[in-house]
């Protein structure tokens, strides 16, 4: 099947689009492909696609801060950068590391949802994240503190509270 915008290559990408219930189907070539990336694909037109990620981040803001949205909510602005909260919800982006307080109300319950913790939980650089590695370690110890102490298991708890103290002596 030959690319339906250049008619010389073979196509090898097929995209369907569904819109409205209205189906659009297209064959393209792998470098026709790549020149409509991001390009609204039925016009003549170039338009940005109504499915990045900004949008999707700005319609996930939206639908799960449906019942709290208040007027107060569009008058956020951040300190630092001057970004306001209707500026981030057309853009899907954040202007700076501050705009994650300032917004920290609409921001952080759509990420917790999204992602299923605000908290990084990949990897870490050995030696620059030593303490932090320390850190985590010691709150997961904390709270198996606290589990040893509800299930009434003492010397599990006395063990756990030792191996706290050595860690922290260590520091």
């Amino acid at each position: 099947m030959l690319c339906e915008r250049c008619n010389k290559n073979e196509a090898t990408v097929h995209i369907v689009k569904v819109i409205n219930g209205l189906k659009e189907e297209h064959n393209l070539c792998e470098s026709c492909a790549k020149e409509q990336e991001g390009v609204g694909l039925g016009s003549e037109i170039n338009m940005v696609s109504p499915f990045s990620f900004q949008n999707l981040l700005s319609g996930l803001v939206d639908y799960f801060n449906q019942s709290s949205q208040d007027v107060k909510s569009t008058e956020i602005t951040c300190k630092n950068c001057g970004m306001t909260y209707s500026q981030f919800k057309q853009k899907g982006l954040l202007g700076c590391s501050e705009c994650y307080q300032n917004f920290n109300q609409t921001v952080m319950p759509v990420i917790k949802r999204v992602q299923g913790n605000t908290e990084h939980v990949g990897k870490v650089p050995g030696k620059v994240g030593k303490d932090l590695i320390e850190k985590r370690k010691v709150l997961k110890l904390k709270e198996e503190l606290q589990k040893a102490i509800l299930a009434e298991e003492y010397e599990e708890a006395a063990r756990i509270r030792d191996e706290i103290k050595s860690i922290q002596k260590s520091e």
